[in-house]
């Protein structure tokens, strides 16, 4: 990255911390660029070389978070949507300390900007990117594991409604809890607590 890039890319990350710090106080559709200019400190004429409105610098924004996001796994990890159709059944199970350790760390060192994205999840069209794994990723993980088609969406739901719950309990104690308690419940209630025990045997 030369240098005119790595400004750009900071002055970018500067807007979309701003723009997050906004949505913490006020409706998205009463924030404006003057305000997103004077809380990242740039000026109007910087943030049109940026993007054409609020709405593009939000896309950008939820953007950003979702990188911010998949920077906590490793490679290997992080390519397991390339790999579900080959590799052994065991890796396609996500409720494993490999892989909530990096998404309870994201929670923890980033709990300002997960509240955020939990608050205007429609707005920032997170429901989108859940569809989008859905399709890609937890559908066909279902079909290798034999469940039948009308019952995968409900599945999925059901699990991922059950882990939010869990840290979103933990988010209210601010964290506190270790991280590996939270992976152990977590882990109790959704494979069991005696199947976990069995898999730490």
């Amino acid at each position: 990255m030369n240098k005119n890039e790595s400004k750009y890319f900071n002055t970018a990350i500067r807007m979309d911390e701003a723009l997050l710090a906004l949505l913490e106080k006020k409706d998205f559709e009463y924030i404006t660029i003057k305000e997103i200019c004077e809380k990242a400190g740039v000026n109007r004429s910087t943030f049109y070389l940026h993007y054409e409105n609020i709405s593009d610098l939000l896309k950008e924004t939820t953007r950003y978070i979702i990188d911010k996001h998949q920077a906590y796994y490793s490679a290997e990890t992080a390519s397991i949507s390339l790999r579900y159709e080959t590799c052994d059944k065991k890796e396609l199970i996500f409720v494993t300390t490999e892989y909530l350790t990096p998404y309870l760390t994201f929670v923890k060192e980033n709990h300002r900007i997960f509240k955020i994205a939990v608050k205007w999840f429609d707005l920032m069209n997170f429901n989108e990117v859940y569809e989008k794994m859905f399709t890609h990723i937890f559908d066909p993980i279902l079909a290798r594991f034999n469940v039948i088609e009308k019952k995968r969406a409900y599945i999925i739901k059901f699990y991922l409604s059950g882990i939010f719950a869990i840290v979103m309990e933990w988010l209210k104690k601010d964290c506190r809890d270790d991280i590996n308690e939270i992976i152990k419940i977590i882990m109790d209630c959704v494979i069991g607590e005696k199947s976990v025990n069995e898999q730490n045997t």
